[in-house]
Order: C-alpha cells, then sequence, then structure tokens
C-alpha cells in the first residue's frame, strides 16, 4: 500500500524545507491561470487576517498541496500548483519591498526568514549566493512564460511591457506591498511575519506519482475547479511508460490546445463529441452520463486506447476547419462543398448542440470515404430538416436526445440517420406561426434565405434579424398602419429577414421606401429581392404575403428531406 505523508506546514516552513530541493510544476501540467481578481482575493484575506483572527492566535487555512518525490528527489506538484506559484511570487514581491527599505534589525530579520522560502541558502554564512537556485521551476510545455517567471523569482524586476499572468501578478502583489507599507508602516512586518508563520498549508506528500494522481483526479484547486480534461491529461500522461512517449505526448496535448484555441472550443468539448462515437461504436443509447464519469470508468480504461490521441487530434482539426475554414496541418482526403457550409451554418444558429454529436460520427467514419462531400451534404441537409421541424413541434433538448442517439449508432453502421418523427404538414405549419420569436426563429430565418435559389453564397456570420416595418415608427410616416396592427405584425416572420450586421445599422428605422435603397447592396437574395418591390409601402398584406412564403419554402423543404423516414 502506497504511504502518504501528510502534515499542517506554515508557509515559511514548507517553503523554506526545500533546500537544494525544488518545487517542481510537471510539463503535462496547466498553464500559469490565476488573474488579478484571485490574487486581489488572496491578499484580501490574508490582509483582514492578520488584523482580527490572526491576532487571537488563529491560523489561515490555504488549501492543500498535492505532490509526490521524483527520481531527482524534487517535489513534483500534481495539485496545487496554482496557489504555489501565486505565494512564490507574493513572497518575491515582500523581499523586493525589504531589499528598497532602509536596512535595521527588522529588516535584516525578515529577509533571512524570506530568503530561505525563495533560494537555496550558503549552509555556513546563511546567506543568499545564487539567486538563479530558486525552490520553483516550472516545465509547463503549453506555458511560453516559463523563463519570465524565474527571472522575477531571480531578480524581483519585470518588464513594464509584459502581459503574462506572473508579470501581472507580480506587479499586483509588489504594489500592494508598496501601498501597505505606506499607509501601514507599524503592521507592514507584521503582515510579512503572519504570512510566514500563520498561513497554513497541509501538504500531501506521496511516495509514488499513481498514488498523487489518483488524489488529483478527486481535488480542485482553490478557486480554479480542473476542467475534466485536465484529469484526462494526468490520466493519458500517467500512462504513457518511457520518457519519449511523455514528451511526444506533451508535446501533442500541446498542439490539441492550440487547435481547440484557434476553432473556438474547449479540449472539453472535443472530448464530448468523442464519446458520442465511442458510444455509437458499442451500440451505446443509454443516458448521457458526465464526461469525467464517462471516461472514469473502468479505472479509466477508455483512456488507454492507442487510438485515442490520434483521433481527438482529427477531431479537433475537422471542427477547427468547420469554424475557420483553416485548414489540417495533416494529410486528410475529405473536403466540405459550399453546400454543406450552408447546412453546417444553419445547424450553427440551432438551440443545443446535439447537432455535432451526429455530425462527429458521420466526420469519424466517413473521412476517408471517396465520397464524403456529396455523402456529407446529404446527411447534414436531412439532418437540419428533422431537427427544425422537431424542435417546431417540441421546442425541448429531451425532444431530441434519444434521436440524436439512435442516429449516431446508425450513422456509424450504415451511415443513415435514425429518428422518429412523422410529418403532418398541416399541423406544422400552423406551429411555425409561433416561433417566430423562438430560440428557433433566427436559425429558421437563416434556412430561408438560403432556400432562396439566388443564394449561391456564405451569408456573413455576424448577420442580424432586420424588421421590414420597423421597430420605432411614427403615425404618420407608415401608410395603412395603427399601433394595434404594428403590435400585432412587427414579429411575424413576414416582416423579418436576414441582413447584413453593417447595412442594417446604416438602413436603421427608416420607411420602407427609403430602406430599399440599402436592401439593394445586399448580397443577400432574399433581401434584394424586397429592393425589388413594386410599392413603396410596406402594409399588412405584404407581410401575410411573405409569411406565406416563408412557410411554404420550409414546408418544401421538410417534406423532401423527411419523406424517406
Amino acid at each position: 500500500m502506497a504511504d502518504l505523508h501528510v502534515s499542517k506546514k506554515t508557509v515559511g516552513k514548507l517553503f523554506s524545507e526545500m533546500q537544494n530541493r525544488k518545487f517542481v510544476i510537471p510539463d503535462y501540467q496547466r498553464p500559469y491561470k490565476w488573474n488579478i481578481e484571485k490574487c486581489e482575493t488572496l491578499w484580501n484575506d490574508i490582509e483582514n487576517f492578520a488584523q482580527t483572527d490572526a491576532k487571537n492566535g488563529a491560523d489561515y487555512f490555504l488549501g492543500t498541496i498535492v505532490s509526490y518525490v521524483n527520481e531527482d528527489k524534487n517535489q513534483e506538484i500534481i495539485d496545487g500548483q496554482q496557489r504555489i506559484t501565486s505565494f512564490m511570487l507574493l513572497l518575491r514581491s515582500f523581499f523586493k519591498k525589504l531589499d528598497d527599505m532602509v536596512e535595521d534589525e527588522d529588516v535584516i530579520g525578515l529577509k533571512n526568514q524570506l530568503a530561505p522560502c525563495i533560494w537555496d541558502i550558503n549552509p555556513i554564512s546563511q546567506k543568499v549566493t545564487d539567486k538563479t537556485k530558486i525552490h520553483i521551476v516550472s516545465e509547463v510545455a503549453t506555458e511560453e512564460d516559463n523563463e519570465t517567471f524565474h527571472k522575477i523569482l531571480e531578480t524581483g524586476i519585470v518588464l513594464q511591457d509584459r502581459t503574462d499572468n506572473y508579470s501581472r501578478n507580480y506587479k499586483f502583489f509588489k504594489e500592494k506591498c508598496d501601498e501597505y507599507a505606506t499607509l501601514n508602516p507599524m503592521q507592514w512586518k507584521e503582515l510579512c511575519v503572519t504570512i510566514l508563520q500563520k498561513c497554513i498549508i497541509l501538504p500531501i506528500e506521496c511516495d509514488a506519482q499513481d498514488t498523487a494522481l489518483t488524489i488529483f483526479s478527486t481535488l480542485n484547486d482553490r478557486g480554479m475547479p480542473l476542467a475534466d480534461s485536465d484529469i484526462f491529461k494526468a490520466q493519458i500522461y500517467r500512462n504513457c511508460n518511457t520518457e519519449d512517449k511523455r514528451k511526444e505526448f506533451t508535446e501533442t496535448w500541446k498542439e490539441l490546445t492550440q487547435i481547440c484555441k484557434q476553432g473556438h472550443f474547449s479540449i472539453d468539448d472535443i472530448f464530448r463529441y468523442y464519446t458520442h462515437i465511442l458510444r455509437a461504436r458499442k451500440g451505446d443509447k443509454t443516458k448521457e452520463v458526465g464526461l469525467r464519469k464517462f471516461y472514469a470508468d473502468n479505472k479509466y480504461e477508455r483512456l488507454k486506447d492507442t487510438n485515442l490521441i490520434s483521433e481527438l487530434m482529427e477531431l479537433a482539426y475537422f471542427w477547427r476547419f468547420i469554424n475557420t475554414e483553416t485548414e489540417p496541418e495533416i494529410d486528410y482526403t475529405y473536403s466540405i462543398s459550399t453546400k454543406a457550409k450552408i447546412h453546417l451554418h444553419c445547424l450553427s444558429c440551432y438551440p443545443n448542440e446535439f447537432w455535432k454529436y451526429a455530425t462527429s460520427v458521420f466526420f469519424m467514419k466517413n473521412k476517408d470515404s471517396q465520397t464524403f462531400e456529396t455523402d456529407f451534404e446529404n446527411m447534414l441537409q436531412k439532418l437540419i430538416a428533422f431537427l427544425f421541424a422537431k424542435f417546431i413541434d417540441q421546442p425541448s433538448v429531451n425532444a431530441i436526445k434519444d434521436d440524436i442517439y439512435n442516429s449516431c449508432i446508425s450513422l456509424n453502421t450504415n451511415n443513415e440517420l435514425q429518428y422518429r418523427f412523422s410529418l403532418n404538414e398541416e399541423l406544422l405549419s400552423q406551429q411555425i406561426d409561433g416561433h417566430s420569436s423562438s430560440r428557433i426563429s433566427r436559425a429558421l430565418l437563416l434556412l430561408y434565405a438560403y432556400l432562396n435559389p439566388n443564394q449561391t453564397e456564405l451569408i456573413p456570420s455576424t448577420f442580424d434579424i432586420e424588421h421590414i416595418f420597423p421597430k420605432k415608427w411614427q403615425d404618420t410616416n407608415y401608410n395603412g398602419w395603427t399601433k394595434t396592427d404594428a403590435d400585432l405584425y412587427l414579429d411575424r416572420f413576414g416582416n423579418k429577414t436576414v441582413f447584413e450586421k453593417k447595412l442594417n445599422i446604416q438602413a436603421g428605422n427608416g420607411y420602407f421606401g427609403i430602406k430599399k435603397q440599402k436592401y439593394r447592396v445586399s448580397s443577400i437574395a432574399t433581401v434584394t429581392d424586397l429592393s425589388n418591390y413594386p410599392n413603396n409601402d410596406w402594409i399588412k398584406t405584404d407581410i401575410e404575403n411573405r409569411e406565406t412564403e416563408f412557410k411554404n419554402a420550409l414546408m418544401d423543404y421538410f417534406r423532401t428531406n423527411l419523406a424517406n423516414n
């Protein structure tokens, strides 16, 4: 059984015990994320504690640190690196302030207490002779500012143009030290002593990495909840049985992080999409569980699959390509047509992300197919028809869950969507009226715009919804309208269209006859159709007629694509 060593320690004792050793932030950890807000919370808590409970002999508990002694005899931090890094910056700011003060017995005494917390000291002189021998080193592979962090601790100086978290937080702590010393000259030194002797950390020291990682899987950083992918990263790293494999994984994870950032989604998102690929392969259509629970099953067995990382990378490249059209830096055979991009644009406006699960399954199944482009178009078209019609009929997430689970399995098996929906055209046409201001309205208006045969190009993703009869108006300007009629007709589908944001701003709330001039320069076919409208008045019958056209176009689309259900 693995040994655990748990003992309550003050900040001063914990840090000063690291003579000739280091706290190591290993390369598989996430970058330093604390911001000014979190540092300010820490400072305020300590300041309030020093002025109140500390005077009565109480301690201030800062949380736990989970670590193990690695092969270099250094303390490798598994959990708590955000806190320990922030405290090292705080201690260095105090030492810098002491360096700038007139040296007396108190200053010398405090420096003698602080110095062993930050650096190795000469065993004979008990002084710091080499400030490069700091007690913490960050090896985080995805961190670009490690050198900055180490230089701050070595020199106590930060370049003014630096905007990384290390620099900003150190400058914050230094400013707080200076401010407190100015406003509370008699208490400043006591505050320093309070931090060293009254702030308590509970270090959990393990004799093996496996034990530390197991504990890591159950703990959160104070104020910084671990993302599911942080847990997965540690588990996957744990499965790498050679140093070369660890380095390879670390570099790959760094690349995955960058791809996700560029694609405007998280690593957790990619794991979630991948979950449905794995479920589909197993024919699993049970209720979805949380990410962490799903991957933790059977001692994280799914994270041990040799194909895991390569498939996650392919999936991340695919979604980055969809979101940004940035081509993968890997060999790939699939291509996405303009028609498919149009379908994806419509789906991006859908009220939830379940469509991404089916899309991910289809991609992983067909990415190497010679007919991917055409098959992808057809699948997306049917997916839109089902999801949009189903939402109009039953506007809730629960209504589509089972169908998406079934469709994922069916797509993985035979490239077919599988869902339960009986198209009642008369009823669905009536139900559309009730969604003119619902969460699906933007998606329906976009779909209608793309159904125009003259719309062959993508509509800008930042489009606005234009009210043809404007929201703000004056009775004297609009022929045949009353306030009562306007309230009834304003938000109907027949009175709305997608419109470029810039042109919409320019058109403002003008009279229809005037706005037609802006409609004329639009690249959206439904808008240019309005510019060719023969009359300069926009009245109730115009909205009614246009709404009929809107519903007929949608019903034709649903009828065509749901016919084979």
